[in-house]
């Protein structure tokens, strides 16, 4: 049996982190297993040969001592035990070149600690008490999707939820405010009226800008075929009526219109659902205020797709005096500039309306909540039951009671009193939205557990950390079906429905939700490279690249594969933009594919642009962002934050020698505030040095072939990425470990801490024997202590100390 220690926890000062210098600071060993140190004085005997020499209660090197810690009793000051696992197992040792242990000595010494741990943790087992659970924006729309079968972006309406240990699904940042409790409210109204229609409501405008760094050369998905650029999107129309569609264009930052040199004949076509509803002929002496729209146009009720799209005039090859002709918005000084082939740009989209309503159709979230129409007046009660019942027991979570469906159905009668049965009916689906029991997730403690005790929790409770961890949604029928007879702990039943879950589209969450966030790739949204330097960037391409990313991630999921593949796989998925980018032949089009990698360089998450790009600065690489995800994201050992008042790196300035960055980061080490830290993570960084900002291959830096070459801190000789990837395979139990930690984190919705390390140990163990499969460690996560479980509060909080337990009148 494999014995893998892990501890993903955010070291906080650079203080601990001097644990490296002097952890193994006496001569080597022979390789030992966990038997040798099964006793105290064997343990003893091991710090004091390699740690007490600095880490003694005299010298306290970075304010550790071993002298804190109960070799006998382990599990007694667990919380600073396994901080020191930690830096054992992950080889965190002396700079190269000191002696040390050998890794399985290492390895056997940590073992041996953390048994001791787990013993104990088998008999107090602690699951924790998470905080009360707001669902956060996604979670919200996904549940409401899921709900009245109408995806609607409330981004706008909701604020952005904090983060806490890389994830916004966090307990313990989910705070209630006033101002954001009104924020659910008014979402539960547009949504409301959007999902039951409204032929009362007033006309408005939805804007849709298009980025100046978004390409416009080639075809936009969504657009009807034969256009180019512009702009596609779903957009919810809430009545049948009239909207009329307007559109505005990038100028020459002196007035002329970009694109003004191509002449007469530039169309745009605006579409609904594919088909032409106006065609607007451009004029080439437009000036910026000057903007098109359309005469009124009749539109039905509903999500629909519209397109705002040049016709495409020609296609082909260009040859400019300006390189690359497909990023030409890069300077919009030379809008007329002969020899430019500079093509309208659309700028934003404006949909106003609706004017003229004539009615509501049959929309698919109508569809949703109509489950009955009333034949006569004395029919709509009972209508109106039905519905309600069949609503609020999935918004709920659970089965309904019959006050809950009295106190809805007054909610109704008010909404009815006010107009017709639809107006009734509205009155409830934005009631329920803004239900303490739609957007929180309340688990109770049965009255007779004892505070401070263990306790299973139900089978609806259940079934909402299953559905919310592995859909980012709440449970569906089948699952509240199953839940509610008391049938989700049968273990047969219990992986059915995971299988089931993992296979339905819905699991895509754990790809664009869980890997979007532990991989930081959140972060794209903020880079920007310089556009001089890195001509052939754009918005596109960075789509592209998240996009790959995360079709990797789910092909984990899907196909059920070995998560150390993450590392090591030779495919990936590119669509047209990314194969250019990666130099891979024969990709046409914006539809994604799978391609097989030759290059090693490029195997796995490390050859990703996603990665590399995230990781850069705006005119370079950034070795020090590189080797610090590296650590964080990857191996868990995140470095501490750089000491107050350290220099920033120097730029290489104008008509001065250009310096490659390895040569720039050996100035910037030399200063004693940053060798510390940056031994650590430059080497890290300077092997993936091959790869420029944008994650493009060279082999040389400001004119210098690169030198990708060093040593990992626990002395792995480095020369490139393949080299950096066996390194951390060779410490392939700390990645495992660091993902078992970020996942199970993730499931539970709250911080993990050393309470939570022996059953992410046992999650592990579990994993591995179904040759760690990511079903293994979903199947794992599911059956765990943390994950069934809690721990009764000493003072279990009353839900009206977060929320009220009504639904909110209006």
């Amino acid at each position: 049996m494999s014995l893998r220690g892990r501890w993903t926890l955010p070291i906080e000062s650079l203080a601990k982190y001097a644990l490296l210098g002097c952890v193994f600071a006496l001569g080597t060993a022979p390789a030992q297993d966990a038997e040798s140190f099964s006793t105290p004085a064997s343990r003893q005997a091991f710090v004091t040969q390699y740690c007490a020499g600095c880490h003694n209660e005299k010298l306290r090197s970075g304010g550790f001592s071993w002298t804190k810690i109960d070799l006998a009793q382990p599990e007694q000051t667990a919380a600073l035990t396994e901080k020191a696992i930690k830096m054992v197992r992950a080889g965190m040792m002396p700079p190269p070149g000191m002696p040390r242990p050998t890794a399985a000595t290492a390895r056997a010494f940590a073992g041996s600690l953390e048994a001791r741990i787990d013993q104990a943790a088998a008999v107090h087992p602690n699951p924790g008490s998470p905080d009360l659970h707001r669902l956060n924006r996604t979670e919200y729309r996904n549940a409401v999707r899921d709900l009245l079968n109408i995806d609607v972006d409330v981004s706008g309406i909701l604020p952005a939820d904090d983060m806490s240990h890389g994830f916004d699904n966090m307990a313990d940042v989910l705070t209630v405010s006033p101002a954001l409790m009104e924020g659910y409210i008014r979402a539960a109204g547009k949504i409301s009226r959007l999902a039951v229609g409204d032929p009362q409501v007033a006309p408005t405008t939805g804007s849709f800008p298009v980025l100046k760094i978004q390409n416009q050369m080639r075809h936009v998905e969504g657009a009807p075929y034969g256009t180019r650029g512009g702009t596609s999107v779903v957009y919810y129309f809430p009545a049948d009526g009239e909207y009329v569609f307007k559109v505005s264009f990038f100028h020459d930052l002196d007035g002329p219109w970009w694109g003004k040199n191509q002449g007469k004949g530039q169309q745009l076509e605006i579409s609904v659902n594919g088909a032409r509803v106006a065609l607007l002929t451009l004029d080439p002496n437009m000036m910026p205020t000057d903007t098109r729209e359309t005469v009124p146009v009749a539109v039905k009720a509903g999500p629909q797709r519209v397109s705002a799209a040049f016709l495409e005039k020609f296609e082909g090859p260009v040859e400019d005096i300006v390189s690359p002709v497909e990023n030409v918005l890069i300077d919009t000084t030379h809008a007329d500039l002969p020899g430019l082939t500079s093509l309208p740009h659309l700028r934003e989209l404006d949909i106003t309306g609706p004017t003229k309503v004539t009615g509501i159709s049959d929309t698919p979230s109508r569809r949703a909540i109509f489950s009955c129409r009333p034949a006569a007046g004395a029919d709509e009660i009972p209508c109106a039951k039905k519905i309600i019942s069949r609503i609020a027991r999935q918004a709920y979570r659970r089965p309904v009671t019959d006050s809950d469906v009295e106190d809805l159905l007054s909610f109704y009668q008010k909404g009815r009193n006010q107009g017709n049965f639809d107006s009734g009916i509205l009155a409830v689906v934005q009631t329920i939205l803004s239900d303490p029991e739609f957007v929180f997730r309340f688990e109770r403690a049965p009255s007779n557990v004892a505070a401070g005790t263990n306790y299973k929790v139900s089978d609806l409770e259940l079934a909402s950390r299953l559905s919310f961890f592995l859909w980012s949604s709440a449970p569906d029928d089948d699952l509240i079906t199953i839940a509610s007879q008391g049938k989700l702990r049968d273990p047969a039943l219990l992986e059915q429905q995971v299988r089931r879950m993992l296979a339905h589209p819905k699991s895509e969450s754990l790809s664009n939700v869980f890997a979007y966030q532990w991989l930081h790739l959140q972060n794209l949204n903020d880079v920007q490279p310089d556009a001089f330097l890195f001509p052939n960037f754009d918005r596109n391409l960075v789509d592209s690249m998240r996009r790959e990313t995360e079709m990797f991630f789910s092909s984990m999921v899907h196909e059920d594969r070995p998560v150390l593949d993450l590392l090591t796989a030779n495919y990936t998925f590119v669509d047209e933009i990314l194969a250019k980018h990666y130099g891979i032949p024969d990709v046409l089009g914006s539809k994604f594919r799978r391609v097989q990698i030759t290059d090693e360089n490029r195997f796995g998450l490390l050859g990703q642009a996603s990665i590399l790009t995230l990781t850069s600065v705006s005119n370079r690489t950034s070795p020090v962002a590189r080797g610090k995800y590296v650590m964080q994201v990857l191996l868990g050992t995140p470095p501490p934050p750089p000491l107050p008042n350290v220099p920033a790196l120097k730029e290489n300035e104008d008509n001065g020698k250009a310096l490659p960055v390895r040569e720039k980061m050996e100035q910037h080490r030399k200063n004693e505030p940053c060798h510390s830290c940056h031994q650590l993570m430059d080497p890290i960084g300077l092997s993936l040095e091959n790869f420029d900002g944008v994650g493009q291959w060279r082999t040389r830096d400001s004119g210098v072939p690169i030198d990708a070459s060093g040593r990992m801190f626990d002395g792995s000789k480095l020369d490139g990425p393949v080299s950096l990837r066996q390194a951390i395979l060779n410490r392939s139990d700390v990645f495992i470990g660091t993902f078992t930690e970020n996942l199970l984190a993730y499931a539970l919705g709250r911080v993990i801490d050393s309470r939570d390390l022996p059953a992410v140990r046992s999650i592990e163990h579990e994993a591995a024997r179904n040759g760690d499969r990511f079903s293994a460690f979903v199947f794992a996560i599911v059956e765990s202590t943390p994950f069934q479980m809690r721990r009764a509060e000493a003072v279990e909080p009353a839900p009206s100390s977060a929320a009220p337990t009504q639904p909110v009148r209006r």
